[in-house]
Formats: structure tokens, C-alpha cells, sequence
């Protein structure tokens, strides 16, 4: 019995270093994980809500289409968010992201890894949010940039060359040029400010369909006789919905680009964005709406769409630091560009079959200038270098692709198969087979 003793005091003894080195490692508080717990759930929640932004163009593009092309439309929508999600890991993210570069582009051409599957706190790198959720809510900024594009040159497009200038333009033009702000590069570095995106995401979409509108032509019967003939949309309830659609997961798109949930701060700081986003919004809509019925005598409910979203995209450069009254005249400076840029681009002949051009890239440029009125930080100067930047970047480079698929491959269905319509030129099905063309 005594010797049982002596055996239990021994080993109780030899476990006493065990002890002492479990207790000098302690499991981390959540003062230690919850800054990145909270972090990466904002970017998979406002993720999601950007994901659902890819069906809000669709519908509103496919409202704002003939008949005759609403299932290409749709088919273009679905393959330039898959195209994107699959170049932005393939290079995309790395390319915009690449750490240590020169400021200006990096040849980081490496797929994007996650992190291992059961990942523990003593492993994780707590100082940010997972890889797989910021990957994740910046893959959605990309597919974002290419929708834009789409609506522009809707009905008179072929299917294949738009998704090679997809492939480029979301696996090397976007991460290259995103790379110059949120990727710590020069204009980071100059001081030029984009919260959310009113010119990295918004203009370079809209920098990007004005060249292909010039390259492409405008569609048969546009302009005719010095005389602009309107080509109704198949769908306005589809269009509105479409519009509600991005317009909440806008919240996703601004409030998910404060990078941050782990203070106090940070998640007040989100609701705030929250509010100003959802004012500039409804000022640019009211303003269209007041404005249209001023100019036309009646109320235009397209440019009342187009208005919210432009009020959308004018705020997407600051949408924290304004008060709620600063959002609302931002929003509806947004709303005023939108009445006047439109008829503006049809003297120019300019076809943007659904208003990209003016909702994203002039009101684009816009926000971005607006950004100086509420941030101290801000120089006119460099807000206009950026812009300067970004444009002369995105168009060039997009204005010689589409050229060379122009000379390549063509762009541009036949005149018959304009006329008839891209849904069984191209896809050889209809989304309203039961009803005529129109």
C-alpha cells in the first residue's frame, strides 16, 4: 500500500511540467479572436449581399432589353460571373493583392490558396479575416465591374467575344488598376481616396462599356433622320426589381468596405454607412423623378431607376464620413447627371441600351470628386489624378481589345440576326416563347 503511495506522488510530480506548460499557453481570449471572427463574418455577410447584386443586373438588364434578347442577356450574366469568379482565383486576386510590389503592376500570376480545412486560433492570423472571406467579398467588386459592361452593349453583341474581354478585363485589367489603391500601390501611396469603389469598380465598368458603345455602333434604327427612336424595355416590374435588388446589396458593397467589425466603432461606423447609402439612393430617385416630369411632363420610370443608381455610385466613394443630409445632395447630384447625361450620349450616338454609362462612370467620377467635401484627408488634385488614372488606363486598354476582336473574330451579329433577335441567333431559344417579338 505504501508503495502505491509513493508511485501516485511520483507521477503527480512528473506531470506537475505538463501542468505548468499547459497554463503558461492559455486559449486565447475573445478580446484576441473576436476583432477576427467579427471581421470575416462582415465580408461573408456583405459578401453575399454583393453576390446578390449579380442578379439585380440581370434583371434589370433583362427588363430593359426587347424581348427578342432577354435570354441573352441572362445567358451573358450568368457566364461573366462565373468567368470572373474563376480568373479571379486563377490571378486575379493575387494580382491586385501581391504584397511587396512597385506600385504599379505585379507579375503574381499564382492561383489563390486558402487557408487549411479546421484552422485554430494559436494558427490563424488575427490581425485581419480569413482569406477565404475576403477573397470571397472582393471576388463580388469583379463580377460587379463586368455586369456594367453587359448592359451597354446589349442587343447587338455577340456572345463569345464579350466573354473573352470578360476573361481579360476581370483577371488582369481590374487587379492591376484595383491594385494601384486597395492594393497599397501609388495612388494609395499619392492619397487618392475610393471607399467602396465610385471609380475603381464603377468608372472602370463604365470606362470599359463606353469603348466597346464606340467600337460596336449603335444598334440598327437608333438614330435615324437626326432622329432618336426610343426601343422600349420587354419588362419594367422586372427592371424595378432588378433595381431594388442591387440596391440592397449595396448595403453588402459599402458597409462590407469598412474591412472591419471588431470594435464598437467599426460596427457603428457600418450602420452609418448603411444609412447614408440608403439616402443617396432615394435621392437620386426622387430627383429623376422630380426632374423628368419638369422636363418631359411626365414622370420617366427608367430614369427614376437609373437615378437611385446613381445615387448609389455617387455615394460608393464616401459613404461614412458625410452626414445623412450630405448623402442626400450627393445621392441627388447622382440623379441630376443621370437626366441630362442620357439624352447627351444619344447626340453623341452613343448606344447604352440600360444607362451604364452615365449611372456608373459619370456618376462614378462624380462621387469620387465628391469625396473632398467630407474628408479633410482628401486633395481635389489627387481625387482627379486617380480619375485621370483610371480612365485613360481602362479605356485604352479596352478600346485596342475590342478592336482586335473586332478585326479578330467580329463583335457585331448580322443585321438579320439583330433584327430577329439574339435569342435564337445566338442561343437558338427564347425567354418568352409564347409571345411575339417585339
Amino acid at each position: 500500500m505504501k508503495l502505491l503511495k509513493t508511485l501516485s506522488v511520483g507521477a503527480g510530480l512528473a506531470l506537475l511540467p505538463t501542468l505548468a506548460l499547459a497554463q503558461d499557453a492559455p486559449a486565447p481570449t475573445f478580446d484576441e479572436i473576436g476583432p477576427y471572427i467579427m471581421t470575416t463574418l462582415l465580408f461573408l455577410v456583405g459578401g453575399f449581399l454583393v453576390f446578390w447584386m449579380a442578379a439585380g443586373f440581370a434583371m434589370l438588364e433583362a427588363g430593359l432589353v426587347r424581348s427578342k434578347n432577354v435570354a441573352m442577356q441572362l445567358t451573358k450574366n450568368i457566364a461573366l460571373f462565373s468567368i470572373a469568379s474563376i480568373m479571379y482565383w486563377l490571378v486575379g486576386f493575387n494580382l491586385m493583392y501581391p504584397g511587396d510590389f512597385n506600385g504599379y503592376f505585379a507579375l503574381n500570376f499564382v492561383p489563390t490558396v486558402l487557408e487549411p480545412v479546421g484552422l485554430s486560433a494559436t494558427e490563424a492570423a488575427l490581425d485581419y479575416a480569413s482569406v477565404g472571406s475576403d477573397f470571397f467579398f472582393q471576388l463580388m467588386f469583379v463580377a460587379a465591374t463586368a455586369s456594367i459592361v453587359s448592359g451597354a452593349l446589349a442587343e447587338r453583341i455577340k456572345l463569345w467575344p464579350f466573354l473573352i474581354f470578360v476573361v481579360v478585363l476581370t483577371g488582369i485589367m481590374y487587379p492591376i488598376s484595383g491594385s494601384w489603391q486597395w492594393g497599397g500601390g501609388w495612388l494609395s501611396e499619392a492619397g487618392f481616396s475610393d471607399f467602396a469603389g465610385s471609380t475603381i469598380v464603377h468608372s472602370v465598368g463604365g470606362w470599359a462599356a463606353l469603348a466597346g458603345a464606340i467600337v460596336l455602333g449603335p444598334r440598327l434604327g437608333k438614330y435615324k433622320d437626326g432622329r432618336v427612336n426610343p426601343f422600349p424595355g420587354s419588362n419594367l416590374a422586372l427592371a424595378t426589381l432588378g433595381t431594388f435588388i442591387l440596391w440592397l446589396g449595396w448595403f453588402g458593397f459599402n458597409g462590407g468596405s469598412q474591412l472591419a467589425a471588431g470594435t464598437v466603432g467599426d460596427i457603428t461606423d457600418v450602420s452609418r454607412i448603411f444609412a447614408n447609402t440608403n439616402m443617396a439612393a432615394a435621392a437620386g430617385a426622387i430627383t429623376a423623378l422630380i426632374l423628368t416630369q419638369i422636363m418631359y411632363k411626365k414622370v420617366d420610370l427608367t430614369m427614376v431607376l437609373n437615378g437611385a443608381l446613381a445615387g448609389l455610385v455617387s455615394i460608393t466613394a464616401e459613404p461614412l464620413a458625410p452626414t445623412l443630409f450630405g448623402a442626400l445632395w450627393i445621392g441627388a447630384v447622382g440623379g441630376v447627371i443621370v437626366v441630362f447625361t442620357v439624352p447627351l450620349l444619344d447626340k453623341f450616338k452613343i448606344d447604352d441600351v440600360v444607362g451604364a454609362i452615365p449611372v456608373h462612370l459619370i456618376a462614378g467620377i462624380w462621387g469620387t470628386i465628391a469625396v473632398v467635401f467630407y474628408n479633410a484627408d482628401a486633395s481635389i488634385v489627387t481625387q482627379l489624378t486617380g480619375i485621370v488614372a483610371y480612365g485613360v488606363f481602362t479605356f485604352v486598354i479596352s478600346l485596342v481589345l475590342w478592336i482586335i476582336l473586332k478585326g479578330v473574330m467580329g463583335i457585331r451579329v448580322s443585321e438579320e440576326a439583330e433584327i430577329n433577335g439574339l435569342d435564337m441567333a445566338e442561343l437558338g431559344m427564347e425567354a418568352y416563347p409564347d409571345f411575339s417579338k417585339g
